[in-house]
């Protein structure tokens, strides 16, 4: 679909240049599967409440209310259509827009959709190819359908903070991250892309349902299904050297550094490169891997022992001249100003038009070699209403009406031609 002509181009190399997909979502899972798209080139138009998405006041330090950390990041490369949905007249220009779309995205209850007169059924009636994607909480069929999800319940249905305590030995707690959330948007994005494959071989639509609870019990299990793998069972539940309490960055005598001395040439080696052959041949029984694998809380301690008598420098110099895979110990800070990331121009800074300098997570895929590039910022509330209603054929007269009922709200362009422009010596892109 063309974009509006006060839109900057999208990379001549975006793979999904031409898509058009419509983001009723919010929070984080649906938005994050739809900045997927965006960044692969899909003009993705959000769809938000005259109010804004709730993330834009999301946690985090921020220059304006409404332009949160989490918004700007999950919403670059996106326009912004603000509707009340609760307005029949927003509803009707909800379904114009749908009559060209691609792919309908949400995480609105499938109940309160029916309500809205916004089902599949619904939106199939003025377009039959499009694919229709809900992301529940929980599948429709099974007795916590409706029930609300958030990553931190999700978390807890799915055993994370069981396995945190197992492996720590201290209380249960959540994964320091909306993990959940991250990992559906990616399951999201996939299953989007592979409907619309689907649908252009056979010309006919999808609806799809991606329930967070199952998309994260299926992740989990994957590593921890174990001896329930069988019918009868051969064992317990759960991957012992992922579960175990020794499974952690080695300390050193003065910080910290990741290592995986796995294969018997690199426990070997490990040894050689200490000058200590006589502590290798003292534990003849973890020579082997079949071996060592039953004993791995054992063999942690060794490593463990071993590395707190070396500093940081010293521990990682040792795992590189015997070729095992090691890391520095990054803290959130070392992660953002690490040299690789500035190596490959990670991050794209751009201005933007209200909020200034940001620095966006980048887009980590390589298409011919080149990164794909940013081209939108993240939208103030409505600022591409007008534009897309056009777009969508509404004419002057109901976008007034929609203006003055407040069902949709004017955020107005805006006409900064720097607005996206690379900051000099900021990782920017050629």
């Amino acid at each position: 679909m063309p974009i509006s002509s006060t839109e900057p181009a999208q990379n001549s190399q975006a793979p999904l240049q031409g898509l058009r997909v419509l983001d009723l979502s919010s929070m984080i899972a649906g938005p994050h599967a739809a900045q997927i798209l965006a960044d692969y080139g899909a003009d993705v138009i959000k769809i938000e409440p005259p109010e804004g998405d709730l993330m834009r006041r999301g946690i985090g330090a921020a220059r304006s209310a409404d332009m949160g950390p989490l918004y700007l990041q999950l919403n670059r490369n996106k326009r912004s259509l603000a509707l009340d949905l609760k307005q029949p007249a927003a509803r009707k220009a909800l379904l114009q827009l749908c009559a060209t779309a691609d792919v309908l995205v949400h995480n609105i209850r499938p109940a309160a959709m029916r309500r809205l007169a916004l089902s599949y059924e619904d939106v199939r009636k003025v377009n039959p190819r499009l694919v229709y994607v809900g992301v529940m909480g929980y599948g429709e069929s099974g007795p916590y359908a409706g029930k609300p999800a958030y990553d931190d319940l999700i978390q807890g249905f799915c055993a994370l903070p069981a396995l945190v305590a197992r492996a720590a030995e201290c209380e249960p707690r959540y994964v320091p991250m909306t993990v959940v959330d991250r990992i559906v948007g990616i399951n999201a994005a996939h299953a989007i892309l592979a409907a619309v494959l689907r649908r252009d071989r056979t010309g006919e639509g999808q609806c799809v349902e991606l329930p967070m609870f199952e998309t994260m019990a299926q992740f989990v299990l994957g590593d921890h299904l174990g001896g329930r793998s069988f019918e009868p069972p051969t064992g317990d539940a759960g991957n012992p050297r992922l579960a175990s309490g020794s499974r952690r960055p080695y300390a050193t005598g003065d910080g910290y550094v990741c290592a995986l001395v796995y294969t018997d040439k690199q426990w070997k080696a490990f040894f050689e490169g200490l000058g200590r052959l006589d502590l290798y041949a003292a534990h003849p029984h973890l020579m082997h891997f079949a071996s060592r694998r039953h004993h791995y809380s054992e063999v942690q301690g060794i490593i463990a022992d071993v590395l707190r008598t070396l500093t940081t420098a010293e521990a990682l110099s040792l795992f590189e001249r015997c070729d095992i895979p090691c890391a520095p110990m990054n803290d959130l800070d070392a992660l953002i100003d690490d040299p690789h990331l500035a190596a490959v121009e990670f991050f794209q800074t751009r201005t933007h038009p209200t909020e200034g300098q940001i620095r966006y997570n980048g887009i980590p895929s390589r298409w011919n070699g080149a990164a794909l590039k940013i081209t939108r910022h993240a939208p103030r509330i409505g600022e591409h209403s007008v534009a897309v209603l056009k777009e969508a054929g509404v004419p002057a007269a109901e976008i007034g009406a929609l203006l003055d009922s407040g069902a949709t709200v004017d955020g107005g362009p805006i006409a900064d031609a720097a607005a996206l422009e690379p900051v000099a010596g900021k990782n920017s892109m050629p």
